[in-house]
Parts: structure tokens; C-alpha cells; sequence
């Protein structure tokens, strides 16, 4: 059972609205046909240009919410084109991939803490399916709708599907050093303190500090790693991070 987010920056250009980045997205479908045969997957993936830049054009983020159904609408629309573009690449490559789309599966509470039931996406595991999720904007009790992040929905499902491995394909090789060094390995958010800090670009989930915490809450190991390791991550093979 693999959890596998492919991060927004890796499949879009981010610093354009709505641009796909096509050679990274087929690098990447074409590692997750490779390494398929036998394994229950679930791909996550970011919004990069798509769900970022419209959900920053609405000021919504995870916290900050909207009543505006049009501005649902923008965030959702744009997600729904990114997602379609993700899982035209995978059909192509004979991967089972079927969408589902948080907006009408998942919610926050008064608290603001995710519910996302994860009984239809079990099945369409049992009936050979990949299911693709990513992030997208959901309803949030008293706060109108919120952006739900990759990164939560990768937590979520891997608690709820007791997933084996999880990784994190991101641009860089890794989480970096002071020297931009790869680190092998991170037991505890303040051994990276000191380097880690919010994306360069336009991101309203909080870059690579917030995936850092997310993967550290988790019990199971997780990676997170470049592109070039999202093959060896798939085959089993250590790559990039190891969060522990």
C-alpha cells in the first residue's frame, strides 16, 4: 500500500497560472507505470499554478475561508483541468487511475481539523482502481470553504489506509542542509529548523517546513525526494529523505 503525492511544482510551472509542465508530468506517469504491477497505490497530487494562483487571487487558504461560490468554483475548476491532465497521462500508460475529488468527499469541522471518509476510495482500491486525489478547496464549518493541502490529504489516507510507504515527490532531491546537501534523515522538526522555510513561489499550504511536520506525524517511515527518485522510490529502494 503506497501513498505517492506528486508535488504542484513538479508537474506545473509555477511561477505561470495554469501552466502545465508536460515533460515532468510524462517523467513522472511514466515511473508510476513502470513500478505498478502488484502494488495498491493512491496518488496525491498539489495544485502548483492551477490551485494555488486562484486560491491566492481569492485570498483563501487553509485557514482563511470564503462564502464566495464562485471563488469555489475557480479553485475547483482549476484543479479539476489539473487533475484531468494527470489522469489523461496515466490512462495513457494503461494505469487504472480514477478521480476523486475532495470538494465533494471531505470537510473541516468547527475546528478545522480534516474529515475525509475513505470507504469509496478502500473499494476502489479492492477493484484494482488508482484512486488520484489532490488539493482543492472543501467546506469548513463557520468559515465558508478552505484549501485542503496535499500534504493533509496524504496524512489523512495514510493513517486511514494504513499505507506501507509514502512519498513525497518534490523538486528538489530532498530536504536540504545549509549547504544544500541532501539530509538523509529527519527524526524531529527541530534538528532542521534553522534551514527550513516557506516556498520561494506562490503556495498557500506552507511549502517545505509544513510537509516536514506533516510526514513527522505520521508513525510509518516516509520520503521525500526529486523526480529523478520517484522510480527507485516506487521500486523500494531508498531515495532523497527518509522522515521517520
Amino acid at each position: 500500500m503506497i501513498v505517492l503525492k506528486l508535488g504542484g511544482s513538479v508537474i506545473t510551472d509555477k511561477e505561470r497560472p495554469e501552466t502545465l509542465d508536460g515533460d515532468s508530468l510524462k517523467q513522472a506517469t511514466d515511473a508510476v507505470a513502470s513500478a505498478l504491477a502488484g502494488e495498491k497505490l493512491v496518488i496525491v497530487h498539489g495544485g502548483g499554478s492551477f490551485g494555488h494562483h486562484n486560491a491566492s487571487e481569492h485570498g483563501v487558504s487553509t485557514t482563511e475561508g470564503t462564502h464566495d461560490a464562485a471563488a469555489l468554483l475557480d479553485i475547483h475548476g482549476a484543479m479539476k483541468t489539473l487533475n484531468q491532465f494527470v489522469l489523461s497521462r496515466l490512462l495513457e500508460r494503461d494505469v487504472q487511475a480514477v478521480p476523486v475529488h475532495p470538494l465533494s468527499t471531505a470537510h473541516r469541522d468547527d475546528s478545522g481539523d480534516l474529515e475525509l471518509p475513505t470507504g469509496q476510495i478502500e473499494t476502489m482500491l479492492e477493484e484494482g482502481f488508482v484512486p488520484v486525489l489532490h488539493g482543492d478547496v472543501i467546506a469548513h464549518a463557520g468559515a465558508g470553504a478552505t484549501i485542503v493541502s496535499g500534504d493533509e490529504l496524504v496524512v489523512e489516507l495514510a493513517r486511514a489506509l494504513e499505507a506501507d510507504r509514502i512519498g513525497l515527490c518534490s523538486t528538489v532531491p530532498g530536504v536540504l542542509d545549509a549547504d544544500d546537501a541532501v539530509i538523509n534523515r529527519i527524526s524531529a522538526y527541530g534538528d532542521v529548523e534553522s534551514v527550513l522555510g516557506a516556498s520561494d513561489t506562490t503556495d498557500v499550504t506552507g511549502g517545505m517546513a509544513a510537509k516536514v511536520r506533516a510526514l513527522l506525524a505520521l508513525e510509518a517511515e516516509a520520503s521525500i525526494f526529486g523526480l529523478e527518485g520517484l522510480k527507485s522510490f516506487l521500486h523500494g529502494e531508498n531515495a532523497g529523505t527518509t522522515i521517520e
